[in-house]
């Protein structure tokens, strides 16, 4: 099993995959406190450096970077200097933007963490969560089709972070464009239009998200419990594999007749942030390379569990999936 799953990984340098989705930008501000405010009882930040970081969609697009795949992203930035910043990073990093809108509706997605002495004070976001209106979404969906037929993916994956860009309108002709071409769909969900994805390939919540999707109880424990919300799950959405990940749990993904469920491996657990990003990459590359559904949710899980071992959100490697396969 280890050498078909790094056939598997041997492969991603081929394959296209392009992220629709929410994109943001992660802004780290980096200090030190050395005494509170005389105007209120609050820490005073010397700042000592700014960094800017993709987030969000973004970030499963450069796991999928990092991966060595080629990688095209379609969303909507602001017409703002975050949204520039968007554009650099991702041509910093290699990524193909023909599919990414600006508009002057709706700033930039920013999330600013303010951080000193190892300890994170506060986050400032900055965001609109409305959906698109009706020449973002048209101006979306035609760079989207646009995208699809130069860029040629051999999947798409629809990256939720409930920002507004995933409209059920979008999610519909997304996923509807890509069956009539046969190319897989893969879905990171949020609670807002979770059984909206109809027909799509794989479907990956978490277990909170599925307790919330389908508003019911699920036994991370148990097996049964699992498989028979995987089972609701996908006859809900006619999906052809649902997959959710349990966090200490491991990950379990069930293909409508059968049930395979992955136990977590024993790590030191530093920090679980983007951990669900490196997931849906994985999967969705494990897919489009021919993988199992026990092989998808093997290296999705050693993939989630390595991004756990890193502080902050870092993109994993072939060279580090090789290493814990």
């Amino acid at each position: 099993m280890n050498n078909r799953l790094k056939t598997i990984v041997d492969a991603f340098p081929d394959q296209r995959i392009l992220v629709i989705g929410d994109v943001m930008i992660d802004a780290y501000c980096w200090g030190k406190v050395d005494r509170i405010s005389p105007e209120a009882p609050v820490p005073v930040v010397a700042v000592n450096q700014w960094d800017y970081r993709l987030g969000g969609a973004a970030n499963v697009a450069l796991n999928a970077m990092a991966l060595e795949a080629k990688v095209a992203i379609c969303s909507v930035v602001g017409n703002d200097n975050n949204g520039k910043r968007c554009l650099d990073l991702f041509a910093e990093n290699g990524i193909d933007t023909q599919a990414l809108i600006e508009s002057d509706d709706r700033p930039t997605t920013v999330k600013t963490r303010v951080i000193a002495a190892g300890h994170h004070l506060v986050r400032i976001d900055e965001e609109v969560t409305f959906a698109l209106n009706d020449n973002e979404e048209n101006l979306l969906l035609k760079a989207f089709n646009e995208a699809v037929h130069s860029f040629k993916p051999n999947v798409i994956v629809l990256e939720d972070y409930n920002k507004g860009v995933l409209t059920p309108q979008v999610i519909e002709q997304v996923i509807h464009l890509a069956q009539s071409l046969n190319i897989p769909t893969t879905v990171d969900p949020k609670k807002d239009h979770f059984l909206s994805y109809t027909h799509c390939t794989l479907f990956k919540p978490n277990l909170k998200e599925l307790k919330e999707g389908l508003k019911i109880y699920v036994n991370p424990k148990d097996t049964m419990s699992v498989r028979d919300a995987l089972n609701t799950l996908s006859q809900s959405l006619q999906a052809k594999m649902s997959m959710v990940t349990l966090s200490e749990y491991g990950i379990a993904i069930w293909d409508g007749s059968d049930l395979f469920q992955e136990t977590a491996h024993v790590r030191k657990i530093v920090d679980v942030s983007g951990a669900g990003d490196s997931v849906i990459a994985v999967a969705s590359l494990a897919l489009s390379a021919g993988a199992s559904k026990d092989e998808i949710a093997q290296l999705s899980n050693l993939a989630g569990g390595l991004v756990c071992e890193k502080v902050g959100v870092v993109p994993i490697t072939r060279e580090m999936l090789y290493k814990e396969i």
